[in-house]
Formats: structure tokens, sequence, C-alpha cells
């Protein structure tokens, strides 16, 4: 006899009365429109469909269980708006092994501002896991996004694992998104698509660090695959950025420790930051100051269409590695808002 499968969690969160009076603000009009195409929990949904050619090769049907089986799709759909005056959220669907607790309000300059910490039932990610997180930022929201650890990429022997990305900050949104670092296990096969799409008036600030893999285990590039995509656009598609990498070390570890990639690194960070609250060469600048001194290994340069700004930084010490991301999201955090960052506490 098989059981059923878990039914997935679907929450509307309303503001708590005891922290203020009843919202008069009226329904999104916009709120059916944000719904998915398909059921959520269809194939068409969560797959990736298009599949860079190096994960791709690994396809197969695991022995173990396999995609869309129960505990395999993990699914994050949220929605922010502003009611009353600060940031809430309107929307969540989340399916295990995905899930989020309540926004946190740790910002006392700004305690209208939503903190959400992405976490996973799991302890890291397994072969034919395929994740996805949809997050949409309503106009004017505040959302700072990060993770409640690393993400561990298991060792897989059979087909691939995925995370689709979509996050959307329309007018006068300001957004952050900065997870804790990628960790690849030995004999990982991992596949990860960032779509971001930034209206005009609304700020991106996007982070990224990926290391060499379980290093305290002597695994050093030793996965198969991680492929990851990153692409920011405006609504209308106009192209602002696009951040492509394939690493495949497949016996020959130079083709991810040359210059072009890891350039003989165990840590490699981006950080990305699509605004028009500042001029694009004043952000650069303030990343500039932010990492001098910080790090040996950088480099910053303006986005096109004068949108914003952005670095790559190498280090091998993952305390230096996220010290110089913070520095640099704190820098630019500071001159976007004129406020501080407050101290993100994960333990």
């Amino acid at each position: 006899m098989t059981s059923a499968p878990p039914r997935p969690t679907v929450t509307t969160d309303r503001p708590d009365p005891a922290d203020r009076a009843p919202d008069p603000a009226p329904p999104d009009p916009a709120h059916a429109a944000r719904r998915p195409a398909v059921d959520r929990l269809d194939p068409a949904h969560w797959s990736t469909g298009r599949l860079p050619a190096e994960v791709a090769g690994w396809a197969a049907r695991p022995d173990t269980l396999p995609p869309g089986s129960p505990a395999k799709v993990g699914i994050l759909d949220l929605a922010f708006q502003v009611r009353a005056g600060r940031t809430e959220l309107v929307e969540r669907y989340q399916k295990t092994p995905l899930q989020i607790m309540r926004p946190l309000r740790i910002d006392t300059a700004r305690p209208g501002d939503a903190y959400l910490f992405l976490m996973a039932t799991g302890g890291g990610i397994t072969q034919a896991d395929r994740y996805r997180i949809d997050v949409h930022c309503g106009p004017g929201t505040r959302v700072h996004l990060t993770t409640q650890a690393a993400t561990k990429v298991f060792r897989m022997e059979q087909d691939y694992a995925s995370q689709l990305v979509h996050l959307t900050a329309e007018h006068g949104a300001y957004l952050e998104y900065l997870p804790d670092p990628l960790i690849p296990f030995r004999d990982a096969r991992y596949y990860q698509r960032t779509t971001v799409t930034v209206a005009p008036g609304a700020t991106a600030v996007l982070g990224e660090t990926l290391t060499a893999g379980r290093l305290a285990r002597g695994e050093r590039h030793d996965y198969r695959v991680v492929a990851t995509d990153l692409e920011i656009t405006r609504p209308d598609g106009t192209l602002l950025a696009v951040d492509t990498q394939r690493l495949v070390p497949d016996g020959d570890r130079r083709t991810v420790t040359g210059p072009a990639v890891f350039a003989g690194h165990d840590h490699l960070a981006t950080l990305f930051v699509v605004s028009d609250l500042r001029p694009a060469g004043e952000i650069a600048d303030t990343l500039h100051r932010a990492l001098d001194g910080r790090c040996p290994t950088y480099g910053v340069s303006t986005l096109p269409e004068e949108s914003g700004a952005w670095l790559r930084l190498l280090d091998d010490s993952p305390i230096r590695t996220a010290a110089a991301l913070d520095a640099a999201w704190r820098a630019v955090r500071l001159l976007l808002t004129g406020t501080p960052a407050p101290p993100l506490r994960k333990t």
C-alpha cells in the first residue's frame, strides 16, 4: 500500500491585530495575474525546461525517488504589499522541503521592512530534487531575503538537482536577495537559474557566493557540474545583466581554476546592484571603497543602461569572503537608503 503524498501548505498571512489596526487597503488588482498559469505541482511549473548541455547529459531516472515524488519538489511562492505603511507578506504558498517562517522586523531604523529567512527541512539538496522560488515585491515594498544557512548540494549517483528563482520588484520596491554560500559536494550535479525583473524606480541587490566544495574533507572542485544562469531585465524585456557559469572539472581542474573563473582561489562571490536611486558610477565607487583593503582580488563595473553596478571577488578564506561581501552590501545599503543595515543573526 502506498500512502498519499503530503498536501502542500497554502496560507495567506494577515497582520497580527495586536500589532496595529485592521488594514483598510483594498485587494491588489494584480493578484490574479501573479498566479501561475499551471498548477504549482504540475511538472511544467517546477521543471527547468531549457537545460544546459553540461547538466542535461546527467539526466536519468534514478533508482531512488524520481523527480516529482513527495519531498522531491520544493516550492515557495510569495507576494508582498505595503499595508498601513509597512511591508506585509500577503500571499504564501509553500511545499516541503522549502518553507519560511513569518517575516521579522529587525531594523529599528526602518521597522516597516520585512526580513525573511528561506529554509529547507532537509540537510541539503539531493539527486532529483527540483526547487522553485517565486517572490513578487509590490510597489514601495522593502524586502530582505536570505537563507537560514549555506546550501549544501550532496553527492549524486544518478540524475541531477535544480533550483529556479524568479524575483520581481515593482516601482519603488527595494529588494535584497543575499543567500548564504552554495557548497557542492563530491559528484554533485546542480543547475540554478535566477531571473530578476526590476521595474524602473525599483532597486534590487543580489548576492551569490560559490565555494570550491567541501574543503574540510579535501573535496576541492570534485563536483561533476555546477551550472548557474542569472538574468536581470526590465518588465519590457530590456536586458540589464547576464551572468553565466559552467563549472565542469571533468578530471581537469584547470577548466575551473583558471584566471577566468576561480583563479586558484576557493571562494567566488558576486553582488549586483540595480538601482536609479544614485548614479551608476557612484554605486560602483561605493563598492570599490567598501572592498579596498578587504579583498586582494576583485573587480567592479557599472551595468548597461546606467542601471547600477556589480562586483566579483575571489578569496581563499570563507570568513574574509563573507566579510567582504557583507561590507559591500552594507556600504551600498547606506548609500541608497541613508540608513545603516541592521545586524543579521542566524545562530
